[in-house]
């Protein structure tokens, strides 16, 4: 079982003068999961090489069993160092796809043509894609076979403008992710806001925040 995680090369958060990027326990979590059920893992990021992490997601705030053990685990940090390039990734080597979030993909995977392409073959091919918390910002531009929306239709979730407005990041990124699934035709549906909610649509799986990773991750794995 080959799974294939894509992280965000972003790490300016607008003109703000912040730094942003991935957000830590979005990818210690999931990574856990798939390590743990015996799947290789394989990372991926639009620049390749080490991935900016969101500063704030370091914080002691917002440290998990997950990100602790990350901390203590040599060979983990360094997969995530050397991950590789997007453009040399072939959809045929995996059988899953999956997107942490953090806010740096709202810039990057959302407009990246490596990985718009990437998600639509892998739907053509019938394997499943996860993104969790912003990260399904990455379905902005993704199409279907009938050439519509992926999103289209199917029930799905992410970051509520809520939760967007409660970090007073509304004004500073490039769109809303819940007005933006919306917009496409997505049936987007949310939980309490910071807690874990998960939705899976056939073989498209969506968290709406940091809370659902683990979750969304699992979810990916059911599919498998």
């Amino acid at each position: 079982m080959n799974i294939l995680m894509i992280l965000t090369s972003h790490d300016e958060l607008g003109d703000t003068g912040k730094k942003t990027g991935f957000w830590l326990e979005e990818f210690a979590s999931p990574y856990y999961v798939f390590k743990d059920s015996g799947a290789n893992v394989t990372l991926a990021s639009p620049k390749g090489g080490q991935p900016p992490l969101d500063p704030g997601s370091d914080t002691p705030d917002f440290q998990t069993d997950a990100t602790d053990r990350f901390e203590g685990d040599i060979t983990a940090k360094t997969e995530l160092a050397t991950t590789k390039k997007l453009s040399d990734i072939n959809i045929d080597d995996f059988d899953a796809v999956f997107y942490p979030g953090g806010h740096g993909p709202l810039w990057d995977l959302a407009e990246d043509k490596h990985s718009i392409a990437l998600i639509e073959q892998a739907v053509s091919q019938n394997k499943p894609v996860a993104a969790v918390c912003h990260a399904p910002a990455v379905f902005r531009h993704t199409k279907a076979s009938d050439g519509e929306s992926l999103v289209k239709g199917r029930k799905v979730t992410g970051f509520s403008n809520s939760e967007e407005a409660a970090v007073e990041l509304t004004d500073i990124v490039p769109f809303l992710v819940e007005d933006m699934l919306q917009e496409n035709g997505g049936s987007y549906s949310k939980g309490e806001d910071w807690g874990p909610y998960v939705v899976t649509d056939d073989i498209l799986v969506t968290g709406q925040n940091p809370a659902s990773s683990e979750n969304t991750a699992k979810a990916l794995l059911k599919l498998l």
